[in-house]
């Protein structure tokens, strides 16, 4: 799925058009990267977290030459998906917090 299909979707299941669609989509994905690039995780409940990550510096190699090379720290995002996500991606039922409550109230 690209963006476009996206953008589709959205406009199909929220009944507002697709340029409306796109605009907040738009506007999602800006504030998303300009939290992160600050320094705070932006975490959506279900789907995920993201946070800035550092990676130290560290000794490679070049591909085609085989060659050492010196690769400085840097700061990368990161993405690790919520539960919701992981478990529908496995095929796996996703209990709500609801359901989960109830089978620890029952035992």
């Amino acid at each position: 799925m690209n963006k476009g299909e996206l953008v589709e979707s959205i406009a199909s299941k929220t009944s507002v058009t697709k340029k409306v669609a796109d605009q907040v989509l738009t506007a999602a994905i800006e504030s998303i990267i300009e939290s992160v690039a600050k320094g705070d995780k932006v975490v959506l409940v279900g789907f995920g977290s993201f946070e800035k990550r550092s990676r130290k510096a560290r000794e490679g190699r070049n591909p085609k030459t085989s060659e050492k090379m010196f690769i400085p720290a840097t700061n990368v995002p990161g993405f690790a998906p919520g539960r919701l996500f992981r478990d529908t991606v496995a095929g796996e039922k996703a209990e709500t917090a609801e359901e989960e409550a109830v089978a620890i109230l029952l035992g």
